[in-house]
């Protein structure tokens, strides 16, 4: 038997949780991300924001204009993270192999434990109840014989959706008329390339293969194969090492040139990449330090070291990145490892050897402490509550304030 992937997408996620939680935002355009006195973008917006133009990634300014009526908001991203947990849950009892493709959205693979078409198609229909009886919240489905079908499927009846494509043949009878953008990996570039050469639609895909492959090489014949409904590529189950990299990072208000507040703040953002890895277990073997300039010119630096998983070891490699970097004014700065794994190698130490050496240098505890008398604030008191996204930036403000002072 073939294989059947079903591709589940929950309806404007976030939006949704904080409707549901919420009930005097229905109906109202909701945007998520930043605020619109705020430096930053749109995480997500409802559908009736959207209505207006506003999406994911648009900045914050142009939302406004777009929608000035619309209630803007922060993300609780600890909410949304123990929903998203509930969710896949419900959905990994019907998979063989679930493939996590984001807090909101999974590739399932349902081709033995639903055996026909018919029961897969059922198990996508329970999915769907289960989301709205458990959570409260509207998912869209797509059952399909690929995953690049699926998440096509997913994608045709939003929100709440649910659509179904049996074979190849469905699929490009589906999307033979449409853009090359409705090709999975198409985006604005390629397309326009295609454009360009006067390959717009699916069908002019398949009808000049042999162009596609010479303009776009590798990506050509990819595209080609999807244009012919040609996709075997298997759910693969996501592992939490798999990832490159963990990072947190944070948007000025106003830039910063204050040496030593980027090094307090860098201080908050490692303890929570340490909390981040912790959470899946891993260590990173590197630190990497990103910084966006009052010009929006960024650079990255990054240092191998034996073992980066505790705060203390990121922030103190991280604030050493920073001293490469250019003394002039900072919109972003972020923190993070690489080179991640789930075995452990610290690195030894004198007082390893050594019983009576001299303590190491101060712990993160410390720095907190100084970070207390700096700002007049309790950061040991509140660690808990500090990594919420919104209290973070609202944190992160008071502190650029108070060292104005």
């Amino acid at each position: 038997m073939n294989q059947i992937i079903i591709h589940v997408d929950m309806d404007a996620f976030y939006a949704s949780v904080e409707v549901r939680d919420d009930p005097a935002l229905k109906g109202r355009p909701l945007i998520i991300g930043s605020l619109p006195q705020e430096r930053g973008v749109v995480a997500t917006c409802s559908y009736e924001a959207r209505a207006f133009g506003v999406h994911s990634a648009m900045n914050i300014k142009e939302a406004y204009r777009l929608c000035p009526q619309g209630v803007y908001m922060h993300p609780n991203f600890e909410k949304y993270r123990a929903v998203s947990n509930r969710l896949h849950a419900i959905w990994n009892e019907y998979a063989s192999a679930a493939e996590t493709v984001a807090l909101d959205e999974a590739y399932l693979d349902v081709t033995e434990r639903a055996g026909t078409w018919e029961n897969a198609c059922e198990i996508a229909r329970i999915i769907k109840r289960r989301t709205r009886e458990e959570l409260g919240l509207t998912c869209s489905i797509g059952v399909a014989y690929s995953k690049t079908a699926a998440k096509t499927a997913s994608e045709e009846n939003k929100p709440d959706g649910y659509f179904e494509i049996a074979t190849p043949e469905d699929f490009v009878k589906l999307i033979s008329d449409r853009d090359v953008r409705v090709i999975y990996t198409v985006g604005e570039k390629t397309a326009l390339k295609l454009h360009k050469n006067g390959i717009r639609t699916v069908r002019d895909v398949r009808e000049n293969a042999g162009e596609v492959i010479r303009l776009l090489g590798k990506q050509g014949e990819w595209i080609s194969r999807i244009a012919n409904g040609e996709d075997e590529r298997r759910v693969t189950v996501y592992r939490p090492e798999d990832a490159k990299s963990i990072s947190r990072e944070l948007t000025f208000q106003q830039d910063v040139d204050d040496r030593e507040l980027l090094e307090d703040v860098l201080l908050l953002l490692s303890i929570s990449v340490e909390r981040r890895a912790a959470r899946v277990g891993l260590y990173g073997e590197g630190v990497t330090l990103k910084v966006t300039f009052s010009d929006m010119k960024s650079v990255t630096r990054s240092r191998i070291i034996p073992s980066a998983r505790d705060a203390g070891t990121i922030w103190r490699e991280a604030v050493s990145l920073l001293a490469q970097v250019p003394v002039r004014p900072i919109r972003l700065i972020g923190a993070g490892i690489y080179r991640l794994t789930n075995e452990y190698a610290r690195q030894l130490r004198l007082e390893d050897i050594l019983p009576d050496a001299p303590p190491a240098e101060p712990g993160v505890m410390h720095a907190l402490r100084m970070l207390n008398r700096r700002y007049g604030l309790d950061f040991e008191a509140n660690l808990e509550r500090i990594f919420h996204g919104e209290t973070l930036y609202k944190t992160v403000e008071y502190m650029r304030r108070h060292k104005g002072k």
